[in-house]
């Protein structure tokens, strides 16, 4: 049990780790009201393993604040990350192509109220969520799918728990 806890753990640490990587490599595209989080590409490893839900959630929390994001931010844009890490894992035994959905779904109705009320960004809202939900289907739906489907024949591999 303690092999397969660690396991978990290290799981989580690495993908959010990367999550920090890419988002911070990609920063000029990773923030603003035009964005294409190239990070949340990985909200599709929950298909693949419980220990992506708290990895990038965490990573997003990290990659927020590292990023210089202010207090309802790294809240709320972690917490939208979060709901649709949860929920694409909640999907897992459906299609694939659902993965990306419930990322794309409450990042763009979430982040765009960030913008609008935290950062004080004079767009309309409607128009925020046009832009953040096609970054984010570019990020999760384009860009996580081609990582799904590279992925799944290495599954036994990656994801598997380190035997007691």
């Amino acid at each position: 049990m303690k092999n397969k806890n660690a396991s978990f753990l290290t799981q989580a640490a690495m993908i959010a780790a990367v999550y920090v990587v890419l988002t911070l490599l990609f920063r000029p595209i990773s923030f603003g009201e035009i964005q294409v989080r190239i990070a949340e590409a990985l909200t599709i490893l929950p298909l693949f393993t419980p220990a992506a839900v708290p990895g990038v959630f965490v990573g997003c929390l990290i990659a927020n604040i590292i990023g210089g994001g202010i207090l309802p931010d790294i809240i709320f844009g972690s917490l939208a990350t979060l709901i649709g890490a949860v929920l694409t894992y909640r999907l897992r035994d459906l299609n694939p192509l659902f993965g990306p959905v419930p990322p794309i779904v409450s990042n763009t109705l979430i982040v765009p109220f960030v913008l609008f009320y935290g950062y004080g960004v004079n767009l309309p809202v409607p128009f925020l969520m046009v832009t953040i939900g096609i970054g984010e289907v570019l990020s999760c739906g384009v860009l996580g799918l081609i990582l799904y489907f590279s992925l799944r024949k290495y599954k036994a591999i990656l994801f598997r728990p380190t035997p007691v």
